[in-house]
C-alpha cells in the first residue's frame, strides 16, 4: 500500500479498518496508571509470543517509569499503517524488514538515527549483514528483534553415505543436480514418491534465486530482473520441471503438509533436501524429534566459486511508528531488547542467530541448534545477502512468484517470463516514483 493509497482512505474506510483494529484489543491504552504505559504491537503468536512476553516482562520489572503493553497482532503492517494514517499508532510495531523502505516511503516511520547512536548502538555493535539493511535513504529506521540465514537442510538417511556429512556434501549446484537424479524416486506408475531436491518447496523466497548465481533484483535506480544471472538461475529451475515433470511436480506437492506439523515433507522424507531458514531446527525437534538431519551452504554454481558459502538473510524488526504517543520510552524498550543477554535469550527462544557482533560461547554450547555456528557464520558471510531496499518490493516479489510458476509450469521461457515481469514491475516501479517519491 503507497503513501497515496493510505492518505487516501475515505473516513468511513478508515473507521471501519480502525474497528476492525479494535477488534483486536489493539488501539486500547489501558495499562498502569502510574507509568507511561508504551503500547507493542507484534505479529507473534504461540511459542513466538510467549518468548517475547518474556522480555517484556523482564523489561516491566526492571524498572518502575514505563508498562510495556503487548498485544499479538494479525495482519500488523496493514494495521500499523492504518493506525499511523489514522493518528494513533503504537508506540512500538513489530513488522518485518522487507517493509521498512516501503513504511519510511509513506512516512511511516520515526527516524532512530540519533536515539540508537546516543546509546551506542551502531554498525559496529551488529552483524554487518544485518545492521545495513535497516539503514534506508540515510536514516535508522528499525532495530532487530530476531534475524535468520538460510542454509540447505539435508537428510543424512534419504542421501548415499559417500556424501551423508557436511563435510562431504556437494558444494556446488552441478553437484546437488547430479545427487538428485541419484536418489529421487519415483514409484512403479511414474509418479513421484522422493525427490533429492526441489526449487518450489518450501517456495518462500521464489525472488532470490538469481541471488545465487551472482544476480540481483534492483540496482538502487533501476530493476534487472532479466539479467543474464536471473535468466540463467530460471533455466536451472527450469531444468527440475523437466527433470519430474512439471504436473507430477505439482502433484507431488499437492499431498504435503503443513511446515508446522510432523506432515512437513522434509520431516516425512518426501524430500531428501530443503532450503530453510535457521528456524528449521526448532520445528523439526518439535514435530519429529530424533530425525537426524544436517545444514551446509547452499551450493554455488561450479564456475563462480567467488559465491561460495553464500545465504539470504532475514529479520523482524522494532519500529516506532510515527505518531508514537511515547517515543522516548519506546525507545528504552527497544533498546533493552538488544542487550546482549536479552537478544540471545530471545533468539534461543526462537530458534535462531543473534544479530549482534559479540555473541557469548554460552549461546553456542547451550543452542539447541546443533549447527547454530554455521548460520552465524552464513550471517557474517561478505557474500550473504538481503531483499532489495524498495517501496514496492511487495509487488516485485508478487511477480517473480507469477514468473517462477510461469518457469515451473513450462508456460513460457525463463527469458520470457523474467521480461515480462521485467516490464510489469517496470510500470510500477515508475508510478511509484512519481507519486510517492514524487521523482
Amino acid at each position: 500500500m503507497t503513501a497515496r493509497e493510505v492518505v487516501g482512505l475515505s473516513a468511513a474506510a478508515l473507521v471501519m479498518v480502525l474497528a476492525s483494529i479494535a477488534g483486536d484489543r489493539a488501539v486500547t491504552r489501558e495499562g498502569r496508571p502510574d507509568k507511561v504505559t508504551v503500547t507493542y504491537w507484534e505479529k507473534w503468536t504461540g511459542d513466538e509470543a510467549k518468548e517475547m512476553r518474556k522480555v517484556v516482562d523482564a523489561f516491566n520489572a526492571s524498572q518502575d517509569k514505563i508498562f510495556v503493553q503487548y498485544l499479538s497482532i494479525s495482519g500488523v503492517d496493514t494495521k500499523t499503517m492504518l493506525a499511523t494514517a489514522g493518528g494513533n499508532p503504537p508506540d512500538v510495531a513489530g513488522i518485518w524488514l522487507e517493509q521498512i523502505a516501503q513504511f519510511s516511503d509513506a512516512k511511516a516511520l520515526t527516524d532512530l538515527t540519533e536515539m540508537a547512536r546516543g546509546n551506542g548502538l551502531n554498525s559496529d555493535y551488529y552483524i554487518k549483514g544485518y545492521w545495513d539493511p535497516l539503514n534506508y535513504r540515510g536514516k535508522l529506521w528499525a532495530l532487530p528483534s530476531t534475524p535468520a540465514s538460510i542454509a540447505l537442510h539435508v537428510r543424512p538417511d534419504l542421501v548415499p553415505a559417500d556424501v551423508a556429512t557436511p563435510e562431504t556434501f556437494p558444494q556446488t549446484i552441478e553437484g546437488l543436480d547430479k545427487l538428485v537424479d541419484r536418489i529421487s524416486k519415483k514409484k512403479p506408475g511414474g509418479d513421484l514418491e522422493m525427490a533429492g531436491f526441489l526449487p518450489s518447496n518450501p517456495g518462500w523466497w521464489n525472488w532470490s534465486w538469481g541471488m545465487y548465481f551472482g544476480g540481483k533484483l534492483f540496482d538502487g535506480e533501476n530493476l534487472t530482473l532479466d539479467s543474464p544471472e536471473n535468466i540463467r538461475a530460471y533455466k536451472w529451475i527450469s531444468s527440475y520441471a523437466k527433470r519430474f515433470g512439471a504436473k507430477e511436480v505439482q502433484s507431488f506437492q499437492s499431498g504435503f503438509g503443513t511446515f508446522a506439523s510432523p506432515q512437513d515433507p522434509f520431516m516425512q522424507g518426501k524430500v531428501a533436501t530443503e532450503i530453510n531458514g535457521v528456524w528449521k531446527g526448532s520445528y523439526i525437534r518439535v514435530y519429529k524429534p530424533g530425525l537426524k538431519w544436517f545444514a551446509v551452504p547452499f551450493p554455488y554454481p561450479e564456475d563462480r566459486p567467488d559465491l561460495k558459502g553464500h545465504s539470504h538473510l532475514s529479520q523482524d524488526v522494532l519500529t516506532i511508528p510515527r505518531g508514537s504517543k511515547h517515543p522516548k520510552e519506546a525507545f528504552e524498550f527497544i533498546r533493552f531488547v538488544q542487550r546482549q543477554d536479552v537478544m540471545e535469550g530471545l533468539c534461543k527462544g526462537h530458534g535462531k542467530n543473534s544479530p549482534l557482533q559479540k555473541v557469548s560461547e554460552a549461546f553456542f554450547t547451550t543452542n539447541q541448534n546443533k549447527f547454530i555456528r554455521l548460520f552465524d557464520g552464513l550471517a557474517r558471510s561478505p557474500r550473504a545477502f538481503n531483499p532489495p531496499q524498495i517501496g514496492i518490493l511487495v509487488q516485485l516479489r508478487s511477480e517473480m512468484d507469477v514468473a517462477f510458476q510461469e518457469v515451473s509450469t513450462e508456460k513460457k521461457t525463463p527469458e520470457q517470463a523474467l521480461h515480462d515481469a521485467q516490464q510489469r514491475v517496470t510500470t510500477l516501479w515508475t508510478t511509484y516514483k512519481h507519486q510517492v517519491l514524487n521523482r
